[in-house]
């Protein structure tokens, strides 16, 4: 489970992580949807692309404790978000999710036993 930990707030319950190279250049690519409560965690990610998706996403970037450094909630498809250079990794959430949970830079998240 993947907890914004500020805000006492879930942010998915079912997490996979991506950290090949094969896993993360396809993240979520070819699929219809993600569905509420699920995210895909991208690691080493320093920057997003959703071309070719069908549907929008919410990012989350973070850094190496787990801090939030930069959000971009409901990223249509065919989008890049610019490099965000001190991040480690990236949340791909269902879009609403930053909204619904009111995660924003300065948070941290973390994993929890669920």
């Amino acid at each position: 489970m993947l907890v914004n930990s500020t805000k006492g707030k879930i942010l998915a319950k079912r997490v996979a992580v991506a950290r090949s190279f094969g896993r993360r250049l396809k993240g979520l690519l070819f699929r219809k949807e993600l569905p509420p409560g699920e995210a895909l965690i991208i690691e080493p990610c320093k920057s997003v692309h959703t071309f070719f998706m069908l549907f929008p996403i919410d990012l989350i970037f973070y850094d190496d404790k787990g801090r939030v450094i930069s959000v971009f909630p409901a990223l249509p498809p065919f989008r890049l978000t610019p490099v965000i250079r001190p991040a480690r990794g990236v949340v791909e959430l269902p879009a609403g999710t930053i909204t619904e949970t009111g995660t924003e830079t300065g948070d941290t998240i973390r994993f929890e036993d669920g």
